[in-house]
This record gives structure tokens, C-alpha cells and sequence, in this order.
């Protein structure tokens, strides 16, 4: 988890430009690619606090071996996020601030997690711990490269 880590740190260094928008990138500000990508990380966590390890059974997925295998990277523009991971009303430095607080906290015990807890991702299919954090890594930096274009 050191590198996500890292990556909420770099967002947190662009925290102040949250307000930015580069039509030209992403219909998305910056504080909207943070919102989303730190909403993510907080409910994958949970999610996976909250699974049944004993219930996780791995299957072959091929969107899954061709993104996180071959490509090792998320293409963009080829998916919409899901209502659940969309942010909400306003952002703004405190929301965002609270945002990274509380995902942080959540990270604190990932390291306690069984090797088979797990959360079902809508197109990559069941992922256990190491593959959701591998994903975190992904979703994460993927979003913060996006913030990245937006804000040259």
C-alpha cells in the first residue's frame, strides 16, 4: 500500500487547484477526479473489510487479465464510474481534505485484511486483497494523470 500512499499524497499537492477544469481532457475539475478517486479507494476498502473471505473464489476474467496483465493501465474514456463511486455535491478544499483524512483512516488496518477478502468489481469481477490493491494503485494513478493533463 506504500505506493498508494504516495498517490494520495501527490493528489493532496494538488489539492488547491481542485477548482481547474480543462475541457479539452476531461469533462471533470480537478476536485472531481480526486472526489472520485478517493470515494473509490474508501468504499473498495470497506467493502472488502466487510467480506467473508471464505466466500471469495477466483475466476478467469478477461477484461481483468487484459487490463491489470497486459496493458497495466486503464484506458481512458472507454468506461463511465458507477453511480456509487460518483462524487456529490459541492467539493471544495474542506471536503476533499476530509475526504483524504478519512481514507487514510480506512487504510490504517488494510494490512490486517486476509488474503481473501475480497469485493466484487463491476467489470473485472471478484478481486481479493492483493489484485484490489494492485487496482487501487491503477484507478488511482489513472485519475491522477488525468488531474495532471488538466492542469497543464
Amino acid at each position: 500500500m506504500q505506493e498508494l500512499h504516495r498517490l494520495l499524497d501527490q493528489l493532496e499537492s494538488d489539492i488547491s487547484s481542485f477548482d481547474k477544469v480543462n475541457l479539452a481532457v476531461s469533462s471533470g475539475s480537478v476536485g472531481w477526479h480526486m472526489a472520485h478517486s478517493l470515494k473509490t479507494i474508501d468504499q473498495i476498502v470497506t467493502a472488502c473489510k466487510h467480506s467473508n473471505p471464505s466466500k471469495y473464489q477466483w475466476h478467469f476474467n478477461f477484461k481483468r487479465f487484459l487490463i491489470m496483465s497486459v496493458a497495466k493501465k486503464i484506458p481512458r474514456g472507454k468506461a463511465r464510474a458507477p453511480k456509487i463511486v460518483r462524487p456529490e455535491g459541492d467539493i471544495s478544499l474542506e471536503t476533499l481534505s476530509l475526504g483524504l483524512e478519512k481514507v487514510r483512516e480506512n487504510l490504517k488496518d488494510w494490512d490486517k485484511l486476509d488474503k481473501n477478502a475480497h469485493f466484487p468489481h463491476p467489470f473485472f469481477g471478484m478481486l481479493n486483497k492483493k489484485k484490489t490493491e494492485y487496482f487501487l494503485i491503477l484507478h488511482t494513478k489513472h485519475h491522477w494523470m488525468i488531474i495532471k493533463d488538466i492542469l497543464k
